[in-house]
């Protein structure tokens, strides 16, 4: 091939080439090539969409498992199995929530109500139980047999109950003992989606319906039982043990008293050891405010005058010791003149003085000793006006009057307790009113509390030997002591001004501390 051919076919392919880059382009296929890519970017952008719904979905079924069917309002009519297939974002927002074994939810119990008419709109409010046992009308239970039942009591001789009213009074238990919070009441949730003006009236009505059913149990707090502040039940004692009156300085020895101050917040103890202490008492720390040492008294006995301003203490000595609160002082009283015994622990009646108890705000005197007899004394006068027999007693212990002075209780060397109406046994009746055979050892002790309807009685003899005797039954507290709880050997006793607290000393140089349910204030 010649030079010129060469030029002229090389020319032909520049010059193919030239056209084809100025041929416009297909604009058919460019629509194509853009719709192509918008149907892409939709089909990416519904994924990504439906990825979303359906991470929504999954949490508000989570929240529902957890929380209840708040998100998933049921279609009434409606299986599990029927799906809308003709609006697909509706069937992806809602979906029925079958978590709670079907029990109709709250926005199942609002569409019910909103379905109803205006008038029967209070009716639609009443919540229907799902299943109703027609067995439990029929059965009745005793709740006072039954230790454990017995707080279900609204009243003290209230035994037999029938078992709706049982279950009401369980949900009731359940409630006190668990208290909910606000969100989760359903009056709170109504108020939500109501208006303020409907909702306080809505809301008042419902509250107000019924006096003791389901509704109202879940939707109050208060006590269904009421716990009267003035009777006390037989049977058990609420009680629960606290941090020890004297943990922050034990005795070396047997602690012989422990009082309360009338305010109820200081406490005394003596003991053995010499020692005089005082104590804040809040049953938590129990805060040592001071203690006294008396070289040369051994201290039997000590008590707070009747103002509180003082506290005498005494021994086996011939003078006993006076500390005045206020001034911080300590007075030695005595040797009394005309009186040549080294001890001042006897005094002389027909037989001898072993128990002493005030009556009347310290006008008259109890006693009691060897000859089983009790004394009446007037200490106006200075006379006795009048004495009788305690009943079945040769020796006599211990004795006690009530605050009120009806009641006074006698207890012997044989463990027995005679308890007796003050009055009855000054006109003559010997009779008691209850004899009290639960201690098998000398009684060393007894004391009422504030308002007589308990008597504490023990000896320091045998372990754990104390016993609360309920007065208005005069039948002993079947819990106390309580199990598997060793008091050692009680030696004093004393209840607080309120009734709250009772402290315990015993031989271990201990002073027990304990709460009193009943009473809420110490």
């Amino acid at each position: 091939m010649s030079l010129i051919s060469q030029n002229a076919c090389t020319n032909a392919k520049k010059t193919q080439r030239e056209e084809d880059i100025k041929e416009p382009p297909n604009l058919e296929e460019v629509e194509d090539a853009k719709d192509s890519d918008d149907n892409a970017l939709k089909i990416k952008k519904r994924k990504l969409e439906q990825s979303e719904m359906k991470q929504v979905k999954e949490m508000k079924k989570l929240e529902s498992f957890l929380f209840g069917s708040l998100y998933s309002p049921v279609e009434f009519g409606k299986e599990d199995n029927e799906v809308e297939t003709g609006d697909t974002k509706s069937s992806d927002l809602f979906f029925t929530d079958r978590s709670a074994n079907s029990v109709l939810s709250v926005y199942e119990e609002d569409a019910d109500v909103s379905e109803e008419s205006g008038d029967d709109r209070g009716a639609a409010l009443q919540r229907k139980p799902v299943w109703v046992d027609e067995e439990e009308e029929k059965a009745t239970i005793n709740i006072a047999n039954v230790n454990r039942l017995r707080k279900l009591r609204k009243e003290e001789d209230e035994d037999l109950i029938s078992g709706s009213e049982y279950v009401s009074r369980l949900r009731a238990q359940h409630v006190k003992l668990n208290p909910g919070t606000d969100w989760a009441q359903i009056d709170s949730r109504s108020r939500t989606d109501r208006s303020d003006d409907e909702s306080d009236e809505e809301n008042e009505s419902a509250l107000n319906q019924g006096n003791r059913d389901v509704d109202d149990i879940l939707r109050t707090n208060e006590d269904l039982v009421v716990r009267s502040s003035s009777k006390l039940l037989p049977g058990h004692v609420e009680c629960s043990k606290l941090v020890d009156a004297n943990i922050q300085d034990p005795s070396n020895g047997p602690i012989n008293s422990v009082q309360f101050h009338r305010n109820a917040q200081l406490l005394l103890a003596t003991g053995l050891d010499r020692k005089l202490r005082f104590f804040q008492v809040d049953g938590k720390r129990n805060t040592k405010i001071q203690s006294i040492f008396l070289e040369d008294c051994p201290i039997r006995k000590a008590s707070f005058v009747p103002d509180g301003s003082q506290v005498i203490l005494s021994g086996r000595r011939k003078f006993f010791y006076s500390f005045d609160l206020v001034k911080a002082r300590v007075d030695k009283v005595g040797p009394l003149v005309g009186r040549e015994e080294k001890s001042l622990e006897n005094f002389e009646m027909n037989g001898t003085a072993r128990s002493l108890a005030f009556a009347e705000d310290g006008q008259q005197l109890l006693s009691a000793g060897g000859d089983g007899q009790v004394y009446n004394w007037d200490l106006r006068t200075m006379t006795c006006i009048h004495k009788g027999v305690d009943e079945g007693c040769i020796n006599s212990t211990a004795l006690s009057t009530s605050p009120g002075g009806k009641l006074f209780a006698a207890g012997s060397d044989s463990g027995i307790v005679n308890i007796y109406n003050r009055e009855e046994f000054l006109g003559g009746k010997r009779k008691p009113i209850k004899t009290v055979e639960n201690l098998t050892t000398k009684v060393d002790f007894m004391k009422f509390n504030h308002d007589s309807q308990i008597l504490a009685i023990g000896s320091s003899m045998k372990k754990s030997s104390l016993k609360l005797i309920h007065i208005p039954s005069y039948t002993v507290f079947s819990n106390w002591p309580p199990p598997n709880v060793s008091l050692s050997y009680p030696r004093c006793l004393d209840f607080s001004p309120g009734g709250g607290f009772m402290a315990v000393g015993n031989s271990a140089g201990k002073v027990l501390l304990y709460k009193l349910h009943h009473y809420q204030h110490a």
